[in-house]
This record gives structure tokens, sequence and C-alpha cells, in this order.
């Protein structure tokens, strides 16, 4: 068939941008991976609706029950900060589909399916803001 070796393409050559944004990743050098959504509610990970064959109907039945009424993003914020970590990284969208944010694009998200009803990436992006830490 027609494969594609390594050597058929062509070199990467990466942007000064990128070469700037490498740097200042490497010179950071801690921050916060946050790995959250509606799977926390089952407290087995965010491959629980895979490993465990979820049916779809069964797992938005989590949606509603998602309601993280101790998250203080302004809290996570200064306790990576004050902890010496420089940006935060969190999964706004895991592969469920679901959105820690409020769009127009999809119901399944934070603010239209969720107990809680306010946006997460909202709170955290001017937390993070506010402080200096990159999200």
């Amino acid at each position: 068939g027609d494969t594609v070796s390594a050597e058929d393409l062509p070199e990467y050559i990466p942007s000064k941008g990128n070469l700037a944004q490498r740097r200042w990743f490497q010179e950071s050098r801690l921050g916060l991976f946050i790995h959250w959504g509606i799977y926390a509610n089952l407290g087995r990970g965010e491959w629980v609706l895979h490993n465990d064959r979820i049916l779809l109907a069964d797992y938005a039945k989590l949606a509603p029950q998602f309601n993280p009424v101790l998250f203080d993003a302004t809290e996570w914020v200064l306790m990576a900060k004050n902890a010496g970590m420089r940006y935060i990284t969190i999964t706004s969208k895991h592969h469920d589909g679901f959105c820690l944010w409020h769009t127009k694009q999809t119901k399944w998200n934070v603010v239209d399916q969720s107990a809680y009803g306010k946006d997460i990436i909202k709170a955290l992006a001017f937390a993070c803001r506010e402080h200096g830490v990159k999200l």
C-alpha cells in the first residue's frame, strides 16, 4: 500500500515562538495537571466509561450529580503558586466530551447539565490571571 516512511517527511523546524514556549516550559519546571470531570463521581478515573463499558444513557446520569461545591479556583491557584508552580493544565473537556466550561456548541457541559451550574474554566482562568499563574 501507500505508506509514508520517516525519510519521506519534511524536516520539522520549530518556529521561534515554539522554541520560546519550550524554553519557558523547561524553565518553569513545575506545574499542576488537573484531571477532573464527571467521572470523578464514580471515583474510578477518567477511563471508567470505557473500562466499565457503561452505557451512554447511564453515564449521562452522572452530569446532574456533579456538584463540586467545595471547588474554589482561587484556593487551587494559590496552593499551586505557593508550592512553586508556574502553570496549571486542566482537562477542560475529556474524551467523554463533557465540558467544564459553558459553551453554545453543546449542552453537555457543566453549566447546562450539572447541579453545580457554574463555569469552572472561567473561574480558574480568572484566578490564574489574578495571581500570575499560566493556564
